[in-house]
């Protein structure tokens, strides 16, 4: 279990050095510490806020202004008047937050906690001997350790199938004396300790009301006592902590739930079963996903003796690491297992793990990327019922989203732009890049992600609505382009802008607002084509097709620019203010998308190796999200050393010593498209067919993987020696024909015919496994 776990010899001393736990709801944040210790704790759906109605009364009338003014190259004036009258009321969202901290205090059966730090810290070299460690395996997180001169050991785990945080201590040489009491920074209506229990409650001004109760056990002898707000133990050789947590939180415009009541139900479900069968049944659900996948990469060096801080630190040093780079692996897999699943909120910009009431950008749900990214390992790395959160949200924010539409843009269909939140947010915020009506359209991609990785039809017949209103509104905005235009005739968006960045106006100046961005149209070219697609496999809304058709056939063209070679990211070829910008939003039309592929557009494939090379020379990739996404990149460009040195930047320079991603700050979508771009290194199947092995790091040279999926259904089993591949097995969910690829030699099986571009093709029965080989003659 090596490759899948995490451990230290010393107590967490900042947030981003403690260890995570999460069942998709409750997340909790696990410092270690000896003699005190605090259990940081979030539920998903404890934010500010509330459903509001955003529309702005001036936005329909602004709107033609607006597009004249960008039409004719006045985008100062067109930005102005987008700041004023095209922004949502209120233009801001509030923040998801913590919903408590759990406070324990091990010294003494007499001493009480007074004005303690929310985290301690504790001197190392004090310290005998200390283990804290993550299995990702079991998802438990265990701290061994000396307290009061006795050896103390600390179970932690969120369980899913319970729905609890779960604490176990046990001190069998000596009693356990512990104090405990639940925190919170603000907002809270009640605190208080009842029996065995300590229960909090709050509401955060008129919006969620959420409670937390700590249910505690302990053996025989031992005895629990309530004091105030806190629960005494004393002489235990046991405890157990069952920690239920929950809100108000119905659906978007529904706050009406007993957040103390679900958190008493929780408990008494599980009220007469033990702490062994609640761990088993935990481990069981947990493996149950968690074992369908598995990266081996052979170390030259075996370095699992040595901690994971240490091991971090090493590489940042610029040594290699396969076998941290495989922890890391399976950790993004462990990230969203934890954070996303069926039933529950999306991950949102830090999973369900943030500390802070206003946390950064306000943990929300991020749509011009991050919230995308946070989905790319869930279906390749065979985790496709966590996507599922995902599309339960964006059904949720559909009325919210045709309101917006409405209000906005006079348009049919439901839009959403750069940021969301729980309770519906659709409307433009921030400031004048969050005109970028293009949330939802991107975010159906993942619809038909979803359908081509599991072939899925009933799922396609329900997430239709979703995909059609998306095509609605956009083919309500889309404008016919001017005669001044070099598009002109052509449907643009307008106003559009390539998502964060800035250009170099033609008289000097810099501007965000433009017409046609292209990344604008790269996702409608692929949502037009998945729509007409959807509609050929339901046989449904037959009407619709010829009006999507029409559209996708007028659109611009993807544009190279004459000056210097590269694939525009705007429609005109404007000069970047920022060469090495860290979004490099057309780059949507190579991945995560497949307009651009080295078969189907080999010229716009070298047109945008271009523009990565002048991207990454200017210094882009600084984020670790804008990172992970150059690693995905460079994999589909088969460029393998470039994946290797993206790789090691991100460990090295864009990850906490928890592995945590950083933007800065801490940010989760890092660590999830890093696990991805590690899996589109070893396997590909966006063009058609399986690629196997297209981007296999140098470094990587004896390995194996088992459980990837590839689109089409197919489960995928790689081994590969000293570079070069020595069998896959590809497992089919139905009967069809499998065509697959090897860059590094030709493939050989019994029943394989050689295509025209050198793949072979094999045709099968479901759940047939077929084993391919390198041909060696």
């Amino acid at each position: 279990m090596t490759q899948h776990r995490l451990w230290y010899n010393k107590p967490a001393f900042e947030w981003t050095d403690a260890l995570a736990i999460g069942n998709g709801r409750l997340g909790a944040m696990i410092f270690g510490n000896t003699h005190n210790e605090t259990l940081q704790l979030n539920e998903e759906s404890v934010w500010a806020g509330k459903q509001l109605d955003r529309r702005n009364p001036g936005a329909l009338e602004a709107l033609p202004k607006i597009r004249e003014l960008i039409f004719e190259g006045n985008t100062e004036a067109a930005e102005t008047l987008g700041d004023a009258h095209m922004m949502g009321i209120p233009m801001e969202i509030e923040s998801y937050q913590p919903l408590a901290d759990l406070k324990l205090h091990f010294r003494n059966s007499n001493s009480c906690f007074g004005d303690m730090p929310r985290y301690w810290s504790e001197d190392i070299s004090k310290l005998p001997p200390y283990l804290r460690e993550l299995n990702m395996e079991t998802a438990i997180a265990t701290t061994t350790c000396m307290v009061n001169k006795d050896s103390q050991t600390r179970e932690h785990f969120a369980s899913a199938a319970d729905d609890i945080i779960v604490m176990h201590i046990s001190c069998p040489e000596a009693g356990n004396h512990c104090l405990l009491r639940f925190d919170r920074e603000e907002n809270i209506t009640s605190n208080s300790a009842e029996g065995n229990r300590i229960i909090l409650q709050g509401r955060i001004g008129d919006g969620v009301s959420f409670a937390c109760i700590a249910d505690v056990r302990a053996n025989d002898t031992a005895t629990i006592e309530a004091r105030g707000n806190c629960l005494k133990i004393s002489n235990a050789t046991e405890i157990e902590i069952r920690i239920a947590g929950a809100s108000s939180y119905v659906a978007p415009d529904d706050l009406s739930a007993d957040a103390k009541q679900r958190c008493i139900d929780t408990l008494g479900a599980i009220e007469t079963r033990s702490y062994d069968e609640i761990k088993q049944s935990h481990i069981k659900n947990h493996q149950h996903i968690y074992l369908r996948n598995e990266l081996k990469i052979e170390e030259k060096t075996d370095l699992s003796e040595l901690p994971t801080d240490e091991r971090l630190a090493r590489l940042q040093d610029g040594e290699m690491d396969n076998g941290l780079a495989a922890i890391y692996y399976h950790f993004g897999r462990y990230l969203l297992m934890s954070s996303s699943r069926p039933g529950n909120l999306p991950a949102n910009l830090q999973g369900i793990w943030n500390e802070h009431l206003n946390g950064a950008w306000n943990s929300d749900f991020h749509t011009n990327i991050n919230l995308q990214m946070n989905y790319w390992p869930a279906e390749v790395c065979n985790l496709s019922e966590c996507h599922q959160p995902l599309f339960d949200w964006m059904e949720a924010c559909v009325s919210s989203g045709e309101k917006t539409a409405k209000d906005f843009y006079g348009a049919k269909g439901w839009t959403m732009h750069h940021l969301g939140d729980p309770f519906g947010m659709t409307a433009p915020a921030d400031g004048v890049w969050g005109v970028w009506p293009l949330g939802a359209a991107w975010l159906c991609q993942h619809i038909m992600e979803h359908y081509a990785f599991t072939k899925d039809l009933d799922f396609l017949r329900q997430q239709w609505p979703v995909l059609k209103g998306a095509a609605e509104f956009m083919l309500d905005f889309l404008v016919e382009a001017p005669a001044s235009s070099p598009v002109a005739g052509k449907l643009v968006t307008n106003p559009s802008h390539s998502p964060e960045n800035v250009f170099i106006t033609n008289d000097g100046g810099k501007a965000m607002f433009t017409y046609a961005a292209t990344m604008d149209i790269q996702i409608l070219m692929e949502l037009f084509d998945n729509c007409i697609q959807t509609i050929d496999l339901l046989d449904v809304d037959t009407d619709f097709k010829p009006e999507l058709q029409s559209a996708l056939d007028r659109l611009p063209p993807l544009q190279i620019s004459p000056r210097d070679g590269r694939l525009q990211e705007w429609i005109e070829d404007y000069v970047d203010d920022e060469p090495g910008h860290r979004h490099i939003a057309h780059a949507y039309g190579f991945h995560p998308g497949k307009i651009m592929t080295e078969r189907s557009t080999p010229e716009l494939v070298e047109a945008f190796r271009k523009t990565i090379a002048a991207r990454l020379a200017g210094g882009s990739g600084h984020t670790g999200w804008s990172r992970a996404w150059l690693i995905n990149i460079q994999a589909r460009l088969g460029d393998k050393q470039a994946v290797q040195d993206n790789l090691q930047d991100l460990l090295g320079r864009c990850t906490h010593t928890n592995l945590f991603d950083t933007h800065p700050p801490f940010q989760i979508d890092g660590n999830f498209g890093g696990t991805a771009g590690m899996a589109e290194a070893l396997l590909q199947s966006h063009e058609g067919y399986i690629n196997i092995l297209p981007a296999l790091l140098p470094a990587w040279q004896t390995g194996s993987i088992t459980g990837l999926r590839a689109r089409g259904g197919y489960t995928v089993d790689l081994s590969w020696t000293d570079g070069i591949l020595h069998e896959a097995q590809i497992t089919a969910d139905s009967d069809g024909v499998c065509e697959l690829g090897y860059c590094d030699g030709c493939l050989t099986h019994p029943k394989a015919d050689l295509t025209e571009q050198g793949t072979i093709t094999i045709p099968h029965e479901a759940q047939e496994t077929i084993v391919v080989k390198v041909n060696e003659s």
